[in-house]
């Protein structure tokens, strides 16, 4: 119970890596929001982890749905530990100069926009507590680019800057700050990332992770486990890898 008495937002909760890490939470010991902008998917993966999970609804994008988060967790919980900025989405693979400005702006106010919004609402909670642990979760995009996913790679680099830039002002106050780079997974944006779900698309894929799968929810889940937990206490500012050697 590497987590006991911690409390954990995590955003995109309800599907994909986030709900990977919010089922390891819950396995773990910690009571998790599952904060998602789909609110059937939240409520009804929340009531299959059980007592300790709760659901709500939010546009991570939008700053009056992140405070309500806030202010809904802090009613239920009393406090916040743990933040996992999960949430993310991409735009279709096609060339840099033919993404269209909607594309563009939506990918920069989930993946980007939102990690803002949530440090300004949740950091002064935990500031006051004297700890907290943040979790991005980024991805290896963001440290070794993939062609004709120009602004999605942007965006995930971004965050690692972002986290590191976190960690260093937020380390005085208590806060730890970290993120996870995963490779492609069995998530709802795989089918994106590769334009087109086929057997050739996956295999080409997958030639380019050594260790030859995919990554899954559960290994994000165990490796969010151990940098939100007392565990890494000493461990700010890192973003790890969990792509099966990718980016070797």
């Amino acid at each position: 119970m590497r987590l006991e008495g911690k409390t954990a937002i995590v955003t995109g909760g309800a599907s994909g890596f986030g709900a990977g890490i919010a089922k390891k939470f819950i396995a773990e010991g910690a009571r998790v929001m599952v904060a998602d902008i789909n609110s059937a998917a939240a409520a009804d993966y929340a009531r299959e982890l059980g007592e300790n999970a709760i659901a709500q609804s939010v546009d991570v994008s939008n700053g009056d749905s992140v405070s309500a988060m806030t202010d809904a967790a802090l009613a239920a919980f009393g406090h916040i530990d743990i933040l996992i900025n999960n949430a993310g989405v991409t735009h279709l693979p096609a060339a840099l100069d033919e993404i269209s400005e909607e594309d563009f702006d939506r990918v920069l106010s989930v993946n980007v926009k939102s990690v803002y919004l949530t440090a300004r609402s949740i950091v002064p909670h935990m500031k006051t507590r004297g700890r907290g642990a943040i979790l991005n979760v980024a991805s290896t995009a963001g440290v070794s680019p993939r062609p004709r996913l120009s602004w999605y790679n942007a965006s995930k680099g971004w965050m690692i800057t972002a986290m590191k830039s976190m960690a260093v002002e937020l380390a005085p106050a208590g806060i730890r700050v970290n993120a996870i780079n995963p490779v492609a997974g069995e998530t709802p944006l795989l089918k994106s990332f590769m334009g087109e779900d086929t057997p050739e698309m996956r295999a080409k894929f997958l030639s380019t992770i050594p260790i030859g799968r995919f990554s899954t929810p559960e290994d994000m889940g165990n490796a969010a486990c151990y940098l939100c937990s007392d565990e890494a206490s000493m461990v700010t500012g890192v973003a790890m890898q969990v792509d099966g050697g990718r980016c070797i």
